[in-house]
C-alpha cells in the first residue's frame, strides 16, 4: 500500500499543481477520519505518513486537562491520573497510543477521497487568491455569477469574491450577469466561500473611483485628504493641491464635470460634492459641512472638540436623517439574522432558537457550523457539549457522504 500511497500524493500533486504535503496532509486527515470511525465516542486521532516511504502509523491521543474540566474522557485525562502514570505530566501535555492504522477499504477510500480533495480545493483557493493579492489592486471588477440570500458572488478572473447586501449601494439593482466594480473591504480567509469581501458603500470605493479617473492623483500633483459618504445621497472628498498651479477642485470636477460624473455615475446617482481641504481644522469644517451656514463654531483645543451651531431646520433634518439610518441598518441586520436562522433550521436536530443564535453570531450555514469544534460551539450557545458534539457531526455528514451508486 505504501508504494500506491506515494503514487497517489505525486499524482495528485501535478494534477492539481499543489505541493506534495498538501496531499500528504489531506490523506492523514483522510486516514484519522476513517480510524475514527472504530470507536463510539469522538476520539482523538492522529495519522502520520512517512514522505519518503509511505508509511503510516495512527496514534489515539488524551490531552491532560484541570481534574474538574476533565469532562470528555474519550479524549481527555484529568491531571491527577496523567501524574500516576507519569510524575513530569503537565497541564496541556498529549498522551498518545498506537493503534492499528485504517486501510484504504470501500467506504473508507470514500470519506478519504472527500477529505483529500476538500483539502486541495482549499489549497487551489489559497493560491488563487495570493496571485490575486500580489498584484496589489484594491479594486475588483467583474461580472455577478449568482446570488445568495440577497448576496451577490462576483466572479473576476479565476476569484470568486462576496459582496454582500448590505454593502450594495441602496436601491441599486443588479442581476446576475450584470458588471459591476467594487472595493475589497476585508478578506477572510477562514470562509468555506469567497474570501474576498467586497463593498460599493465605503469611502475608500470613492476614493479609488477617483483616482482611477484622475491622473494627477497617482502622479502626487493632488491628494484625497478624507472622505465621507451617505450612499445613493451624497457624498464628500476633501482634495489638496502639491503643485500651486494647479487647482484641486476643478481638476477632479474634470472638463465640463466629465471626471466627477463619471464617478457619479458608477456610484448609481449618486452626487459628489469636491471640497478644498485646509490644515486649520475650524475652516476645514466649514468647507466639510458647505453648502449648510454656519452660524458659529467654537474650537477646544484640549478635547480636540468642535462646537458647530445650525438654525434649527438644518438640526432637526440631521436628527431625523440619523434616526433613519440607525433604524435601516436594525432592520437589515435582524432580516440577514432571519434569512440565515431558516436555512439552518432545516438542519438535522436544530431547532428555532439555536438557529437564530448561531446566525446572530455569524455562523449562517452548514459549512461555518462544521468549522467549529464542541469547544468554539459550546462558548457561542452555551448549549451542553454534547449536543454541541452532534450537531457538528450532522453538519460534517455531507463531508463524508458516499456518492450513490449507479
Amino acid at each position: 500500500m505504501t508504494k500506491e500511497i506515494l503514487l497517489l500524493v505525486d499524482a495528485l500533486s501535478r494534477e492539481k499543481n499543489v505541493p506534495r504535503d498538501v496531499v500528504f496532509l489531506a490523506l492523514e486527515m483522510a486516514l484519522a477520519s476513517a480510524t475514527k470511525k472504530r470507536f463510539k465516542d469522538e476520539v482523538d486521532v492522529r495519522v502520520e505518513i512517512d514522505r519518503e516511504s509511505g508509511e503510516y502509523r495512527a496514534f489515539r491521543r488524551w490531552t491532560v486537562v484541570p481534574d474538574e474540566d476533565h469532562e470528555e474522557p474519550a479524549h481527555q485525562v484529568a491531571i491527577t491520573d496523567a501524574l500516576a502514570e507519569n510524575a513530569e505530566a503537565k497541564l496541556g501535555d498529549v498522551f498518545e497510543e498506537p493503534l492499528e492504522p485504517e486501510t484504504f477499504g470501500r467506504i473508507g477510500a470514500q470519506a478519504a477521497k472527500q477529505v483529500i480533495l476538500q483539502k486541495i480545493r482549499d489549497a487551489e483557493r489559497e493560491q488563487i487568491l495570493n496571485d490575486f493579492l500580489e498584484r496589489g489592486e484594491s479594486l475588483v471588477t467583474g461580472t455577478v455569477k449568482r446570488a445568495e440570500r440577497g448576496n451577490l458572488i462576483v466572479e473576476s478572473g479565476r476569484v470568486e469574491a462576496l459582496l454582500p447586501r448590505d454593502h450594495l449601494i441602496p436601491k441599486e439593482n443588479l442581476r446576475v450577469g450584470d458588471r459591476v466594480r467594487a472595493y475589497i473591504d476585508k478578506i477572510d480567509r477562514q470562509a468555506r466561500g469567497p474570501q474576498l469581501i467586497l463593498s460599493r458603500i465605503v469611502p475608500d470605493f470613492l476614493v479609488k473611483l477617483f483616482e482611477l479617473e484622475v491622473p494627477e492623483i497617482e502622479e502626487n500633483l493632488l491628494e484625497i485628504k478624507a472622505a465621507a459618504r451617505d450612499p445613493s445621497l451624497r457624498a464628500k472628498i476633501a482634495v489638496k493641491s502639491n503643485d500651486p498651479r494647479i487647482d484641486p477642485v476643478g481638476t477632479c470636477v474634470g472638463m465640463r464635470g466629465s471626471r466627477v460624473q463619471a464617478v457619479t455615475q458608477e456610484l448609481a446617482g449618486e452626487r459628489v460634492d469636491i471640497i478644498l481641504w485646509s490644515a486649520d481644522p475650524a475652516q476645514f469644517v466649514i468647507n466639510a459641512l458647505a453648502p449648510a451656514e454656519v452660524s458659529s463654531i467654537v474650537v477646544d483645543e484640549e478635547r480636540h472638540s468642535m462646537d458647530v451651531s445650525f438654525d434649527e431646520e438644518t438640526v432637526n433634518e440631521l436628527r431625523r436623517r440619523a434616526r433613519n439610518t440607525l433604524l435601516t441598518e436594525e432592520l437589515q441586520r435582524e432580516e440577514t439574522v432571519e434569512d440565515a436562522a431558516g436555512s439552518l433550521e432545516s438542519m438535522e436536530g436544530m431547532d428555532a432558537q439555536t438557529a437564530r443564535t448561531l446566525a446572530s453570531k455569524g455562523i449562517t450555514t452548514m459549512d461555518s457550523l462544521a468549522d467549529l469544534d464542541t469547544e468554539e460551539l459550546t462558548e457561542l450557545t452555551g448549549m451542553e457539549a454534547d449536543r454541541a458534539s452532534q450537531l457538528i457531526m450532522t453538519a460534517r455528514a455531507p463531508w463524508f457522504k458516499e456518492p450513490a451508486q449507479a
